[in-house]
């Protein structure tokens, strides 16, 4: 990879390869902030609805849903990255992925597209400590005149926090079943 010098990787070397050599990307907002998902994680994106808070789940965990029969943990992702809270509207989603081997859900304030983005339009994060966001982050992507901020929604969401989420939602289900 030619960017190196101008830039390092996070999280998995294999995994920020893997990303950086392009594909397909889901795209969404949180407020201004343009972000993008390998779309072969994404299970689905459904509208808000209902969330049933869980007591004693990290501060970004807002709770569980029931779809369809499936209790799924949701992120709220402006709380993990420490950003102000806003008002749901009607663009406001719940995009729900597959991560280490659960479904998760996370809220995002809209959805945009689909990007197909090749090689020549990525590159490794540059070298800046972003806080909340340093791990979180693969590289950035670039279309036209947007910047993406590539996740890794294996370190979005870390091991300890879906071990939490995945527990809760159990013990929730137990608790209605």
């Amino acid at each position: 990879m030619t960017m190196k010098t101008e830039a390092t990787l996070q999280g998995n070397p294999a995994d920020v390869s893997e990303v950086l050599k392009g594909g397909k990307f889901l795209t969404f907002y949180l407020g201004e902030e343009e972000y993008a998902l390998e779309i072969l994680k994404v299970q689905e994106i459904i509208g808000l609805m209902a969330i049933t808070p869980v007591p004693k789940t990290p501060d970004s965990v807002l709770g569980i849903i029931n779809l369809r029969g499936k209790i799924i943990p949701v992120l709220d992702l402006r709380r993990k990255f420490e950003m102000a809270s806003v008002d749901h509207d009607d663009l406001t989603c719940i995009v729900v992925m597959q991560v280490s081997e659960i479904l998760v859900g996370i809220l995002v304030d809209r959805v945009n597209e689909v990007s197909d983005l090749d090689e020549s339009h990525l590159q490794g994060m540059p070298a800046i400590n972003s806080g909340p966001m340093s791990e979180c982050l693969l590289g950035v992507g670039k279309i036209d005149d947007r910047v993406l901020m590539l996740l890794n929604i294996e370190h979005v969401i870390d091991h300890e926090t879906i071990a939490k989420m995945d527990l809760a939602a159990e013990d929730e289900a137990s608790e209605v079943g």
